[in-house]
């Protein structure tokens, strides 16, 4: 038995689908139309025993030729998702083979979108100035649009085609950029985050024009190839286009999420921001020989060690004065909520491998990941980290943490209160080193009205496709361009997830299931009536 990784990147021992998963690879072992079908007999299986499909009605009408054709198309949709995730358009590693990558996965898309008649524009962003001194061009964001009917509501789609580093040798199990299916589950590196529902939401388009029927709301696309590493150049463009390919845009939708379990569907109205720091510290630029200068100096490593510590304390409470200040208080009606969703806390624990939780209740879990400010420290750059014993006195490290912050709270006041907490704790240590503390990345909390039109047509797409009322929930990651959206164009901004909790994105085996991939296609196509049907009504 070997080992496989849980939904937050934990090892799990390898079960028989890993093994399977191994040897997937040879064709030879069975007729892949066979494989096929039992591999979505099986994951519909398993839905089916968690609920899921409990209450679903037969889709009737329009939406049932569509969901019929998509079912009949979904060998081919799984096939398209193959060739996207070859492409190894990883924006992470500032190197130009990825960039051509990205550049080729862009002209890919914009190619997918002609092929559906869309007017599509990719426009080119220039150079990325990197620390190092290269310079590395920007993957072209792509701006489609179908359709410009002024009697219709107009919904952008964003999504991002670039991954996160993945190599084999790292804990997958197969090459991450051959899409490999064992059990109905697509194992790949972006296959759920952000290529599969960005190809979702294409395919709905598709199975439209096949069928010639007219689209019942006009849609546009925004798609880009750096949202792993901040959205380099982004926000600057939407603010040029606000007048522009903008300004007839009533709702933006963003399925770059996951479920909060792994068969019950979600819709998702608010996230953390992120304020990522970096605090260095240093004696001077070359190492020391421990036994030549240890116990005669101030070592950078303790002084970083103790700045850390001084952050966070066991229970995960932020130790910053006034960091909690900012904080909502909560109210009544807002634990409710949390009270109403689906989450059993064992399942959730025993998943994620985790031996036990910093708390108890299902409430007190949810409250801490969406509502409440959370501080984790990342890593110390410059210290000894390779197997062996090497005596060595690191001369600077440097130090990288992250606050996810909650409504309320603003980047600008974090960042002065944890240089003030910094200075104050490095002061008192009377040190020689020279400490400096800097945020490099500021995102603000994004929260959206759930009584907006779009999450009502979204609520009843998701009832009229997999039976069920979804889980209204927070994420506790951040997505800035969903903030950035919501401020320029002063519109809705909705996150329709279709990734279930398990799929594992940015950690090793990511997958996305064959059917959330496919029912989702069916799942976009319903949106886009319900849309229509809403918007007639106002």
């Amino acid at each position: 038995m070997g080992a496989s990784l849980g939904p937050d990147g934990a090892f799990l021992p390898r079960s028989l689908e890993a093994e399977e998963l191994l040897r997937a690879s040879d064709s030879s072992l069975m007729d892949l139309k066979l494989r096929r079908m039992a591999a979505c007999l099986l994951a519909l299986l398993l839905l089916l025993e968690g609920g899921m499909f409990s209450e679903s009605p037969p889709p009737s009408g329009l939406l049932e030729k569509l969901c019929q054709y998509i079912d009949l198309h979904q060998d081919e949709f799984v096939k398209t998702l193959k060739e996207w995730v070859a492409v190894e358009s990883d924006s992470v590693q500032p190197m130009p083979r990825f960039r051509q990558e990205l550049v080729r996965m862009m002209s890919m898309a914009a190619d997918t979108l002609r092929g559906l008649g869309a007017s599509v524009h990719s426009v080119d962003l220039g150079s990325q100035q990197l620390p190092d001194g290269q310079s590395l061009p920007i993957p072209p964001v792509i701006l489609a649009e179908l359709g410009n009917d002024p009697k219709k509501p107009t919904v952008c789609f964003y999504g991002h085609l670039d991954v996160q580093p993945a190599q084999q040798g790292e804990g997958w199990f197969t090459d991450p950029y051959t899409l490999t299916e064992v059990d109905g589950k697509l194992y790949g590196r972006g296959s759920t985050d952000n290529k599969g529902p960005v190809l979702a939401w294409i395919h709905a388009v598709s199975a439209f024009r096949a069928l010639e029927q007219d689209l019942p709301v006009n849609i546009k696309f925004i798609l880009e190839g750096m949202e792993e590493v901040g959205s380099v150049a982004l926000e600057e463009l939407m603010k040029k286009e606000k007048d522009g390919f903008l300004s007839s845009v009533d709702y933006i939708v963003i399925s770059d999420n996951l479920w909060l379990t792994r068969t019950k569907p979600a819709l998702i109205y608010g996230t953390r921001g992120n304020c990522y720091f970096m605090v260095e510290v240093k004696c001077r630029d070359g190492d020391f020989h421990s036994g030549t200068f240890g116990g005669i100096l101030n070592e950078p490593v303790a002084d970083l060690v103790a700045l850390l510590g001084s952050l966070v304390d066991s229970s995960g409470h932020i130790l910053i004065p006034g960091i909690y200040d900012q904080v909502a208080p909560l109210m009544e009606e807002e634990r409710k909520v949390y009270e109403a969703i689906d989450l059993d806390l064992e399942e959730y624990r025993n998943n994620s491998q985790v031996e036990k939780f910093l708390f108890d209740t299902k409430e007190e879990v949810l409250m801490h990941l969406w509502r409440y400010p959370s501080l984790s420290i990342h890593g110390i750059e410059g210290t000894f980290d390779e197997p062996g014993t090497k005596t060595v006195i690191p001369g600077r490290v440097i130090g990288k943490f992250s606050i996810r912050l909650v409504p309320h709270m603003n980047v600008s006041v974090v960042e002065k209160q944890v240089k003030q907490h910094l200075e104050d704790v490095f002061s008192k240590r009377n040190s020689t080193n020279r400490m400096t503390a800097s945020m490099i990345l500021g995102s603000q909390p994004w929260t959206a009205n759930i009584n907006d039109t779009q999450y009502l047509a979204a609520g009843r797409a998701i009832k009229r496709v997999f039976g069920v009322e979804p889980d209204m929930i927070r994420d506790g990651s951040t997505i800035p361009i969903a903030k950035i959206f919501q401020d320029i164009i002063q519109k809705s901004v909705m996150m329709l997830p279709l990734g279930a909790v398990d799929d594992g994105e940015h950690s090793q085996n990511e997958k996305i299931n064959r059917c959330n991939y496919i029912e989702g296609s069916k799942l976009f196509a319903a949106f886009f009536l319900e849309m229509a049907e809403l918007h007639s009504q106002q």
